[in-house]
């Protein structure tokens, strides 16, 4: 779609109802701005987490703001701007100022969703990786025999758990 006001592709789509009447507008981020309907950088990630980072944590205690994962390197500080944590290993380290930003995002302080199914255990996995590499290499010998003796077993123990 190009933009109302000149042939550059629109990028800012406004819709507005006047009247019961949809009027919508495709604009181009030039035009947009210079119709003052965009101002430059408005909406970026960055302020929005600043901003719910700042409302649900509150000021930061000091020995808070100096937290450092000793795994990664990042610093609270750094999680505050960017939105983004850098390990798995920062839920610890950052506990306490996590939980509260954590608790008002998902109104609890416990994951209640879905959760993986389990994993079979890593010997498991490695099992059958050997078995499915001897059941290619039984069919491009065309020992149909044996590959089928390998499928019924790798079907057993998948199944099996």
């Amino acid at each position: 779609m190009k933009c109302q006001y000149c042939s550059n592709p629109a990028t800012v789509h406004l819709t507005d109802l006047v009247k019961k009447q949809k009027k919508e507008l495709h604009l181009c981020q030039a035009c947009a701005e210079q119709q003052q309907l965009l101002k430059k950088n408005e909406l970026n990630l960055q302020t929005i987490v600043q901003v719910l980072l700042g409302q649900h944590v509150g000021p930061l205690p000091d020995e808070l703001a100096r937290l450092t994962c000793p795994r990664c390197g990042i610093k609270f500080m750094e999680f505050r701007e960017q939105g983004r944590l850098g390990c798995p290993h920062d839920y610890e380290v950052f506990r306490a100022g996590l939980e509260p930003l954590l608790a008002k995002i998902h109104r609890a302080g416990r994951h209640v969703g879905k959760t993986p199914r389990l994993q079979p255990p890593a010997e498991q996995v490695s099992e059958l990786l050997q078995l499915r590499s001897q059941l290619r290499a039984a069919v491009e010998a065309e020992a149909y025999e044996e590959a089928a003796r390998l499928r019924d077993l790798i079907r057993r123990k998948e199944s099996c758990g």
